[in-house]
């Protein structure tokens, strides 16, 4: 290492990486508590907290370090304990009281069993807990942008190195010529994570070879849609990795400055990423001269003001560089003419952290998986009616069915399973008919859905597909940057006609008018939030038209959730007199002596639910 830690040459890598193994695997106990906002919001800091308060108070020679979020987000807070020479243990579901216990067994090597997911690999011996290949959530997740999520302490730069960190910039600026670099990545196949899935290397190819003599690079970190979290998830769990990928790339395409445009709803993210910047500037993997090699190149981070549009990429770069976040025609594209009128290759959180992996590795063994037209893995959010939510990151064309139900757990609370949408409130609702659709993009686009940044939502039979149409058009009214007339007023009147079909104003003409509104506003939008925003009608009205039809003509909702549809009461022969619903009833609307038959009131109910959901006997039904 030089005296100002710049590294120069292969060996300075090979003595961090070095250090890096030490703080990884340490000869003596290692706590990583899974800090990441999934962790936090369930209560990690404070489990955090109480680690290094025990461990000083018993003076014990146990390491507590930080990581990013460990996947299984419906277990969380978990914490992960490495023992010298044995498995890693994950513990779910810690609590600071939990503390003591977990400290005892590193002591007796004799874990309390309610608290083990399972073993990181391996076996550790008497205790005999499963390992992490044989549950279910695992099983079947094959970790590439993942990979060391919730193993690394991201703020650790050495530990970055020690898992091969920074090997593919050293190979790409000391052997290896642009061209190579980007034939690398096109023989790959990865194509763009964030929702169009253009071919990666090409987008990269048509950027290298504009004339320009200043081009940029941007990282997309704005991730907007509802239940997603995977580009905050990496940022947070594995910083280095997008930054390397984004070098690797400004490498490739002669670009001289990058950007990342994040989210300022991300606090965790932005200063994980702002330590990653400072680091690897220190350690000159950043900044000029780049190990040693003249290429120069800087990383600058820019915060979002929250507005989805700016996820299509030349609203985002309007608002990069200060101007009104609106999407603009399309040709010229960005790679030939982006920001301030230079070439600017734009790639979201996912692809970035690939690349590194595809250059160290090699672009076959990326290629090998995946389908023929869809490479490599995709990273999800899996959230909503599901048993296990949870960040995972599998192999393309895997289906539906193995990931809600092998990986997912099934339908939580036993509820049949009724729909899934992918892509974000611009995605469609697939019906349980294609649950053994494989999910690529080609698949998912024929079903009439898309692939998006990644987000996948799970409905059970208690989900209306009327309202979950008309929720995603009121959020994608409000996020419409009203430039253009089709998506301004298209999506608007859809949702006009939504909302009388949900409150039982609805005519059987409407479903015509729907559909047509719906194609107009497809084909005639300027960006994709426009040309995207009907999936979830038209996707609704294709699988689920049964339920438009029995909101309009039977003014029901099958579901029981349109309120004006809807009406509850109590069968006398099934109420047991508990008083559960009377409790509940935040109106007054129900009454009755206790162990006598209750009623409700038609005149008070104002049709919140909780009555239903209370009644352990069935006996308050939905009419």
């Amino acid at each position: 290492m030089t005296r100002d830690n710049k590294i120069r040459k292969a060996d300075d890598l090979t003595k961090l990486k070095k250090l890096g193994e030490k703080s990884l695997n340490p000869e003596t106990p290692k706590v990583l508590v899974g800090t990441a906002t999934c962790g936090l919001a369930t209560g990690s800091a404070d489990v955090y907290e109480s680690f290094q308060e025990q461990v000083a108070f018993r003076g014990l020679n146990v390491t507590v370090a930080h990581t990013g979020c460990i996947g299984f987000c419906q277990m969380e807070p978990i914490v992960c304990v490495k023992l010298p020479g044995k498995a890693g243990l994950l513990l779910k579901k810690m609590t600071p009281k939990l503390v003591p216990p977990v400290l005892d067994a590193i002591e007796g090597d004799e874990f309390p069993k309610k608290a083990v997911l399972c073993t990181l690999n391996g076996d550790v011996g008497k205790d005999g807990f499963a390992s992490q290949q044989e549950i279910g959530f695992y099983k079947k997740q094959v970790k590439i942008a993942l990979r060391n999520c919730g193993l690394i302490d991201p703020e650790n730069l050495c530990e970055y190195i020690a898992t091969d960190g920074y090997q593919a910039l050293f190979k790409v600026v000391t052997s290896m010529k642009p061209a190579a670099v980007i034939s690398a990545v096109k023989r790959s196949g990865l194509r763009g994570r964030g929702g169009a899935g253009f071919p990666t290397g090409q987008k990269w190819e048509i950027t290298s070879l504009q004339p320009s003599e200043e081009k940029f690079i941007v990282c997309n970190a704005d991730e907007g849609d509802p239940g997603a979290y995977m580009d905050r998830s990496i940022l947070e769990g594995d910083p280095h990795a997008v930054l390397e990928g984004m070098i690797i790339g400004a490498y490739a395409m002669g670009a001289s400055q990058g950007f990342i445009y994040v989210r300022d709803e991300y606090p965790e993210a932005i200063r994980k990423f702002e330590k990653a910047i400072a680091d690897a500037v220190e350690y000159g993997l950043l900044g000029r001269d780049i190990l040693g090699s003249g290429f120069n190149f800087t990383v600058r981070i820019v915060r979002g003001g929250g507005a989805f549009v700016c996820g299509e990429e030349t609203a985002l770069l309007a608002s990069l560089a200060g101007l009104m976040g609106e999407p603009q025609q399309r040709p010229p594209f960005p790679a030939e003419t982006g920001l301030w009128g230079r070439p600017t290759n734009i790639n979201n959180v996912e692809t970035w952290a690939n690349v590194p992996r595809i250059i160290l590795e090699g672009p076959q063994k990326f290629s090998k998986l995946g389908t023929e037209s869809s490479k490599g893995t995709k990273v999800f959010s899996l959230v909503g009616k599901v048993a296990n939510t949870g960040l995972i990151e599998v192999p393309m064309g895997l289906t539906l069915r193995e990931i809600i139900f092998d990986i997912g757990g099934g339908i939580a609370h036993n509820k049949r399973f009724k729909a899934v949408q992918t892509g974000g409130p611009s995605g469609g609702c697939l019906p349980e008919s294609l649950i053994d659709l494989p999910v690529d993009y080609e698949q998912l686009t024929s079903a009439g859905t898309i692939m998006g940044s990644g987000g996948m939502i799970v409905m059970d039979e208690q989900t209306c597909m009327v309202d979950v149409a008309r929720y995603f058009l009121d959020f994608l009214k409000e996020e419409s940057c009203g430039k253009c007339t089709p998506c301004r007023e298209g999506i608007g009147q859809m949702l006009s006609i939504l909302n009388g079909i949900c409150e039982g104003r609805g005519k059987v003409q409407d479903l015509k008018l729907l559909e047509e509104l719906a194609q107009s506003v497809k084909d005639f939008s300027l960006c994709g939030l426009g040309q995207t925003a009907p999936n979830p009608v038209l996707t609704t009205l294709r699988y689920f038209k049964d339920e438009y039809i029995s909101h309009i003509r039977d003014h029901k909702c099958p579901a029981g959730v349109c309120k004006a549809l809807v009406n509850y009461t109590i069968d006398p022969e099934a109420c047991t007199g508990c008083g559960a619903c009377l409790k509940v009833c935040p109106s007054g609307a129900v009454s009755g002596e206790k162990k006598k038959v209750h009623v409700i009131d038609q005149t008070k109910c104002i049709k919140c639910n909780a009555c239903y959901e209370v009644c352990k006997f069935e006996a308050v039904r939905r009419t």
